[in-house]
């Protein structure tokens, strides 16, 4: 996506409000890369589906790609490119997914960097924990729900031992559910870089397998 003679790269900070422990990506994507790239490759860094609507609200107007029955947009998201905003380090705007649950991400402009001929962009070189599952009702809803979840590891695992030790296969049945609770907590955990980058790598080279 680095056709533009004097193209460089932006790294970026971007991470969903309003939820604690920080849930963020840090992403490198080129400047002359248009909003509906960022767009798609912010789904994809996320790992969220692309079934809801959205929009950019840069410099007082919004962006993004128009859908049957959604908002309007005043310009093609894929002729804006990021560089026509002239962005300076530190600068911030907001995209925005999902218009029911309101998943506001905050995105930051770090640093302009050359572009790395050997690299491919967009990249994604950091982040934290998944994103929550769509259609859970929002920030406050899902962090709610994610904190009804057990969080005791240590005492979990303690039963368990003795439970085995004992050879108590019933008990150990009967923790079943908080078992699997506890998993769902510790997966809410963990972020797949290569995984996403997988992702990003096939939406650069064109390839359809990105979708999926």
């Amino acid at each position: 996506m680095a056709d533009t003679p004097g193209a460089e790269a932006y790294r970026i900070h971007v991470w969903i409000r309003q939820i604690s422990p920080m849930i963020w990506r840090r992403l490198l994507v080129v400047s002359d890369s248009s909003i509906a790239d960022l767009h798609h490759t912010l789904q994809i860094a996320f790992g969220w589906s692309d079934s809801h609507l959205h929009r950019f609200h840069i410099h007082g107007r919004d962006y993004g790609i128009g859908k049957i029955g959604g908002i309007g947009f005043s310009t093609d998201a894929k002729q804006v490119r990021l560089a026509d905003f002239r962005f300076r380090i530190n600068e911030r705007f907001l995209y925005e997914y999902d218009f029911g649950d309101a998943w506001q991400h905050e995105v930051r402009i770090e640093e302009r960097l050359p572009l790395d001929d050997t690299g491919v962009y967009p990249r994604c070189i950091g982040g934290r924990r998944q994103a929550p599952p769509e259609d859970c009702g929002g920030p406050l809803a899902f962090m709610a729900q994610r904190d009804r979840l057990p969080i005791d590891v240590d005492e979990l695992l303690w039963q368990l031992q003795e439970d085995m030790r004992a050879g108590d296969l019933e008990a150990i049945r009967d923790r079943q559910t908080e078992i699997d609770s506890l998993s769902e907590r510790l997966g809410l955990e963990t972020f797949d870089r290569r995984a996403v980058n997988r992702r990003l790598k096939q939406y650069a080279m064109n390839d359809e397998a990105w979708m999926c």
